[in-house]
């Protein structure tokens, strides 16, 4: 095609469909990188392609590339991310076929390779068995392939294709024309290394029992890659589903997706913001931790900015909508997270990495097998029994068991404790990493305010200080204020009654307990009121906030009684996790949208150096943050538990959600910690890398059994017994190698 100068770039996320592993998006890959000022990165988990391309160039090429290469490609759309409706329905199917495929192959295994269940004519038995598992269970196989024929390309999909269909057939020839079909033929284990003519050998426990492994591992990569859309929906439903807008005077209840720029809409207190907007009327605490990861609420007023699906913890607002749809800061949140899915580094199934040069040579030497018997005259039976050896015993079988296997014992270990492992790709992840960068809310830290310290003015009883002021507290609906009140509750017990309570917008609160008139609040309220902080206690309160708390003041009959701090305490096992991480040779990094006073308070408390503390940073910033860790060459991992942190979970080398978290961050993950403990994050970088060493040693023996087979079954010495029972023990030590998993142990409980 004509030379494209060179000249500004445009970027494109193209939906690609029609993938059916890792070779299909190296395939695509090259063909789109083939145009001239191409670059593009082809995801095989997220099923997106990532293209850059000169600015004069037409989008349609680009879908032309990737059709010319048999797939579909489609181009974005202005709707918010979203993921297909078809994608569950395609799942289940696949999970359908497995039941029906495995409920077919046991019996046709069992009487292959048990004796004494070959009853007579047990063989036709097993045929019937065997080819509706052949001829439709591997189906999906066989549409790949013969996708990949057309295109001139090969990958494992062929190799599963046409050692199925092969073993398949020989099996039909040998029972119809050979003598397998004859009554009370019995399969017996010689283990003689001879030549053979074939004719009374069938084949069709390996042609259903490949099909059924090859299966249960597709369906297991199914469900990893359906979950990395599920981060998007999650996301999505995170926004208020209806909003209450202000027309003719009165409001009237419509579904967001009718809400126009310019509208006024109403939030009472505890609903969510229908979209990003500002405030026209009244004052409110909204909590924003959705959006910034900041754990104090945020005080808005008239002329304030506020962000969609962030809640309203406080008074009444009306809001003006400034931006709708896919314009939001939500909707953009979840373009950050799909673009980090994309861009990720792709990480292949072992076995796929080498199928583009093993498939195309096995199916070359079973042809050269063929060719070379049948031109020495040895007859065209053994000529075709030594090419199908060739390809039924390089199909593979343990190769379908070696990474589903050991991913089932580990992802099975892990979830007894409380680690949830969602693919192999997390787990190649987890090997070369040396930095952890942990976010501060809600994963080294409570994540909720709580009530720490109670500072009486002189001469005043902490006690007294603290039941009057939770009283009053207890009326309020702001976040620190219910920490307060539950911190007097859980310390002094029943509280005393409250009379005339009032909010201060933005101030604090004010009533009546036991006949005294009560301020709690800002100092700035006390001090409208002529009851300032003495020295010593606006000390104590700069003391507290310099410590990364947040102080509240009291005052009664006249003058200051004291302030009480809350804040976000420090999780009792975080310092432990901090240096199993480092022990484990991760340097942590603190990543927060809190204040730099509140994140290096915590740094200190766990052990965390100040330089390796980043605060005051926005979603997006976090993004930026990660990236700029990776482009100084570290392989990151990321520990985080809120909206916030999904998209730098997923731009992440490794991603790891606390389950006590939103369902945003849990799906945005490689790794989920069901529990709230950080320790959990050691022992599951140590389970996934035990997993991954097993997976390996698995792919190894599985492949080394099949290439030292090749030869044998080349020179047509290779006894078709003999080469069951091999492929059987290749599987039994996959098997067993993997049930090693079941004996990982989680590090000392009181480290």
């Amino acid at each position: 095609m004509t030379s494209i100068t060179a000249g500004p770039l445009d970027t494109v996320e193209l939906a690609i469909t029609g993938m059916t592993c890792a070779s299909c998006a190296h395939r695509i890959e090259r063909k789109l990188n083939k145009l001239d000022g191409v670059t593009a990165t082809v995801n095989y988990a997220t099923e997106k392609a990532r293209v850059s391309y000169p600015a004069g160039m037409r989008p349609e090429v680009l879908l032309e590339a990737v059709d010319k290469a048999g797939y579909a490609a489609a181009l974005p759309t202005r709707e918010p991310p979203s993921v297909p409706a078809g994608a569950p329905d395609a799942l289940g199917e696949l999970r359908r076929r497995l039941q029906l495929v495995t409920l077919l192959t046991v019996p046709v295994i069992a009487m292959s390779m048990v004796p004494a269940l070959q009853f007579r004519a047990w063989q036709w038995l097993a045929f019937a068995l065997a080819a509706p598992v052949v001829l439709w269970g591997a189906l999906p196989f066989h549409r790949a392939a013969a996708k990949n024929l057309r295109n001139g390309a090969a990958t494992m999909d062929t190799l599963i294709s046409v050692g199925t269909l092969a073993a398949l057939g020989w099996s039909v020839y040998a029972l119809f024309w050979g003598t397998a079909g004859e009554l009370g033929m019995r399969h017996g284990f010689d283990l003689t290394v001879q030549r053979t003519s074939g004719a009374d050998n069938i084949y069709l426990e390996a042609a259903a029992g490949v099909t059924m492994f090859l299966l249960a591992g597709r369906y297991l990569e199914a469900r990893s890659k359906r979950a990395s859309g599920a981060a998007l929906r999650a996301l999505m439903e995170l926004g208020a589903k209806d909003v209450a807008v202000l027309r003719g005077g009165s409001e009237v209840r419509v579904p967001v997706a009718e809400l126009a720029v310019g509208d006024l809409f109403v939030v009472r207190p505890g609903e969510k913001i229908a979209t990003d907007g500002t405030v026209a009327e009244g004052s409110s605490a909204v909590d924003t931790s959705l959006l910034t990861g900041e754990s104090v609420p945020v005080e808005v007023t008239v002329g304030a900015t506020v962000a969609g699906a962030t809640v309203n913890a406080g008074g009444r607002l009306v809001v003006r909508a400034d931006t709708v749809g896919a314009d939001t800061q939500l909707a953009r949140m979840s373009r950050l997270v799909e673009e980090a899915q994309n861009g990720k580094a792709q990480v292949q199934r072992l076995a796929d990495r080498i199928s583009g040069v093993f498939v195309p040579a096995v199916i070359a030497l079973a042809v050269a097998t063929l060719g070379f018997w049948v031109g020495t005259g040895a007859g065209l039976a053994p000529a075709f029994t030594a090419a199908v050896a060739v390809l039924i015993i390089a199909c593979p079988c343990a190769l379908g068991l070696a990474t589903p296997t050991a991913l089932m014992v580990g992802t099975g270990r892990g979830a007894q404790l409380g680690i949830l492992i969602k693919g192999p790709e997390a787990l190649e992840s987890t090997q070369n990493l040396d930095t952890v960068v942990l976010d501060k809310t809600g994963t080294v830290t409570t994540g909720s305010m709580s009530l720490v310290d109670v500072l009486p003015a002189d001469g005043q009883d902490a006690g007294e200080l603290l039941r009057v002021a939770g009283a009053l507290e207890a009326g309020s609906e702001h976040p620190v204020a219910r920490a307060i009140a539950a911190g007097a509750t859980a310390r002094l017990g029943t509280l005393p009654p409250v009379a005339g309570f009032s909010n201060l917008a933005g101030l604090g609160v004010q009533g009546q307990v036991e006949g005294r008139a009560v301020l709690v609040g800002r100092s700035r309220l006390l001090a409208e009121w002529s009851q300032p902080l003495t020295p010593a206690l606006e000390q104590a309160k700069a003391a507290a906030e310099a410590a990364g708390r947040t102080a509240v003041a009291v005052a009664w009959d006249g003058r200051a009684r004291g302030v009480l701090t809350v804040a976000d305490t420090v999780k009792p096992t975080s310092a432990a996790a901090v240096r199993q991480l480092r022990a484990l040779g991760l340097r942590p990094v603190l990543l927060t949208g809190d204040n730099r006073a509140v994140a290096e308070a915590v740094a200190r408390e766990v052990g965390i150096d100040a330089a390796d503390v980043i605060a005051e940073v926005l979603p997006q910033d976090k993004v930026a943050v990660v990236r700029r860790l990776q482009g100084e060459g570290r392989r990151v991992a990321m520990v985080g538990d809120g909206v916030n942190d999904a998209a730098a979970l997923a731009q992440a080398d490794l991603g790891l959600a606390m389950g006590t978290g939103t369902d945003a961050a849990i799906q945005a993950s490689d790794l989920t910690l069901v529990r709230g403990d950080l320790r959990v994050a050691a022992d599951a970088i140590r389970l996934s890398r035990r997993t991954l060493r097993v997976i390996k040693s698995n792919l190894f023996w599985a492949f080394g059994y099949n290439v030292a087979a090749i030869p044998l079954a080349a020179a047509g010495l290779l006894a078709p017994m003999l080469a069951g029972l091999a492929m059987a023990f290749s599987s039994v030590f996959v098997v067993t190698n993997s049930l090693r998993l079941r004996r990982f142990r989680v590090l000392a409980q009181n480290r």
